[in-house]
């Protein structure tokens, strides 16, 4: 492959990427005329609804508090930029700095059993959401991502600990992505609200 050609392939995918960003800033700006995105319309932008379950609520929540940078609930358009970007072109580090935060529930700084066993729970349906046994086997996977990514055997994993053992296992990545691919999972969301 030739190196214009290498520049061009480039050029295309950050014009797809720009134009995905704009179509998102659009939807931000049809869906908070005020400029602050609540946790309400944030379900509602993501498909969350009434029925959702418990489990699949506190995930969404934990998502929007991600995002919520300067904690006073709500997102304003600068968070959401930042947001998208993450999504659509941060990299692996970024994004699993990210991941840990959302899977961190009582923002200790590290995970235990209990949250990467509902990490994998929610992942597995997100996966595999018409499959009601994808996730039959979260015991023996929370026992395996401990065992690989649990270095110093204090049963809580780390942030270096969650960064190190994913990007140096492929199947620890895929346990513990919060989806199949953040920016396809994120436009799919959009998509449907369109």
């Amino acid at each position: 492959m030739g190196q214009g050609q290498a520049h061009s392939e480039e050029d295309a995918d950050s014009e797809v990427a720009l134009q995905h960003i704009q179509e998102l800033y659009r939807k931000f700006a049809s869906e908070c005329p005020s400029g602050n995105l609540h946790l309400h319309e944030f379900k509602k932008i993501f498909g969350f609804s009434k029925n959702s379950t418990e489990e699949e609520n506190s995930y969404i929540e934990n998502v929007f508090r991600s995002f919520d940078t300067n904690g006073d609930g709500h997102i304003d358009f600068l968070e959401y930029v930042a947001a998208v970007h993450l999504i659509l072109r941060g990299k692996l580090k970024d994004k699993l700095v990210w991941s840990f935060k959302v899977f961190d529930r009582d923002g200790n700084g590290s995970l235990d059993r209990t949250e990467v066993r509902l990490i994998i729970k929610i992942i597995g349906r997100i996966k595999q959401p018409h499959e009601p046994n994808a996730t039959g086997n979260v015991e023996e996977i929370v026992e395996r991502i401990f065992a690989l990514v649990d270095k110093n055997n204090d049963c809580r994993i780390s942030l270096e600990e969650f960064i190190e053992g994913a990007e140096k296992d492929p199947w620890v990545l895929n346990q513990l992505k919060l989806d199949i691919g953040p920016c396809e999972w994120f436009m799919e969301q959009q998509e449907k609200k369109t």
